[in-house]
């Protein structure tokens, strides 16, 4: 009876798709991910990932990158067409281009093989922590108004939502992050390292440079050349709404 009382409520446990074609590492991060309070549902390839995913819910997705067919890449780059569900791949290539190439494609963070199981654990829990928390904004400008447009764009601040011509736009929990924090402070310079400890990019000045262009192009009619979000040669980034 005891045991039962210590064991997680399934109902209010974070839902883990993980996705991986070796059986044998499928299984083990099912049973190491469960045994930690984790709801866990693998698929073996993208077809069956994305068969879970139109019948369930998932808090965060668990993606290899090198799989037959359709890889990793692709899968992600796909979701993020119509998704914001966290994705954290994983990788026998572990250069810091692999890397970023997982972040261009949309990842909210990547770690490379072989890795230790508690910190597949720890990583999933910083990136759900950053979804459940708002950035934390010191300032002293006056706060900005509830809604900040952007041409056809609209960023309800309240909301926490991004909408072009009424339809919405779907950002990463890090995109989102970026454009909440430019925009509590708009027309203000904020440096990269700033931007990275306020979103949870890393100490990676990269990272956030990576982020940044995902941004524009969701956000700019010509993301070479920005209206809005603006690059501070050796400063930092601002945003300027209309």
């Amino acid at each position: 009876m005891t045991a039962d009382l210590d064991r997680p409520d399934p109902a209010h446990s974070p839902h883990v798709l993980v996705v991986d074609d070796d059986e044998r590492l499928r299984a083990l991060l099912t049973r190491y991910l469960s045994d930690n309070g984790f709801v866990v549902t693998a698929a073996d390839g993208p077809a069956e990932a994305r068969a879970h995913l139109t019948a369930l819910a998932f808090d965060i997705l668990v993606v290899d990158v090198m799989m037959p067919g359709e890889d990793g890449l692709s899968l992600t780059r796909s979701l993020r067409e119509t998704s914001s569900v966290p994705i954290l791949m994983l990788t026998a290539m572990g250069d810091p281009d692999a890397r970023i190439r997982g972040l261009e494609a949309g990842a909210d963070d990547y770690l490379p093989k072989p890795f230790e199981p508690r910190e597949l654990v720890l990583r999933i829990n910083s990136i759900l922590r950053r979804l459940a928390e708002q950035p934390a904004v010191t300032t002293t400008v006056a706060e900005p108004p509830p809604l900040l447009r952007f041409g056809p764009m609209v960023l309800d601040l309240r909301r926490q939502s991004l909408s072009r011509d009424g339809e919405p736009v779907h950002l990463t929990t890090t995109e989102l992050q970026l454009l909440m924090v430019l925009a509590e402070r708009p027309g203000e310079v904020i440096s990269r390292d700033d931007l990275a400890d306020l979103t949870g990019t890393g100490a990676n000045p990269r990272g956030v440079d990576v982020q940044v262009t995902r941004l524009r192009r969701k956000l700019e009619q010509d993301p070479r050349v920005p209206r809005y979000l603006h690059t501070v040669r050796g400063r930092g980034y601002l945003l300027r709404p209309d």
